[in-house]
């Protein structure tokens, strides 16, 4: 599933009309580790079932009318995508930090990473 087929299925959702806004992240995989190292990829695992309790809390937030989501598992390559999150809501003030919190969560609570380090 790409970016776009997320967004064509926010938009066949039964009360689209309450939305304002959709914002998309696209995760993909870099060349090199937060200190620096060359990589070659990662090893993601996701747990699923945190994936959906936390997407299930954050489409509870005020405004928010649908989060879709897809995390890629495996070995990925470098900028291979790793992450798709794509919030539907009403106004920014709603929208914005609870893409930013779903995104942070995501990688901090669900998918483990393991970067495959050169040299």
């Amino acid at each position: 599933m790409r970016i776009a087929e997320l967004l064509q299925s926010i938009k066949k959702h039964p009360d689209f009309e309450r939305v304002g806004m959709i914002l998309c992240h696209n995760g993909v995989v870099r060349g090199f580790s937060r200190d620096g190292r060359k990589v070659s990829g990662v090893n993601a695992e996701v747990d699923r079932e945190r994936l959906d309790a936390l997407i299930a809390e954050m489409k509870a937030r005020p405004g928010i009318v649908e989060i879709l989501t897809q995390v890629n598992e495996g070995k990925l390559s470098v900028g291979e995508d790793i992450m798709y999150v794509c919030v539907a809501g009403d106004i920014r003030s709603n929208v914005f930090p609870v893409l930013e919190e779903t995104v942070n969560r995501i990688k901090k609570e669900v998918l483990k990473k393991e970067e495959e380090v050169l040299g």
